[in-house]
């Protein structure tokens, strides 16, 4: 199992449009083989902050849905990110 975690910084003001425009790409990833939770979600605490979490079965289907990555229209308001991938051996109860 692969989880996918971080976040985004988005340029002042496009936080909201940026989520909502997110929304068709977190539709087909939950609908994508392999994909077992996948959000971006606004911060609540911090503006322009957006908290990315994935889940998937394996890196192979990660990067099937993936594809060539996020269109650069997509992309443009993010002023930063910190998102990494850890690959999980175990899981229990939390």
């Amino acid at each position: 199992m692969l989880i996918v975690s971080g976040e985004l910084q988005l340029a002042p003001g496009r936080r909201d449009a940026f989520v909502a425009a997110a929304v068709p790409v977190m539709e087909a990833a939950r609908r994508a083989p392999g994909c077992l939770e996948f959000v971006l979600a606004a911060d609540p605490a911090t503006a322009d902050r957006v908290v990315i979490l994935e889940r998937w079965a394996s890196t192979e289907e990660l990067l099937a849905f993936r594809g060539d990555g996020p269109s650069d229209g997509s992309m443009s308001d993010v002023v930063s990110g910190d998102v990494h991938r850890y690959e999980i051996a175990t899981i229990g109860p939390a």
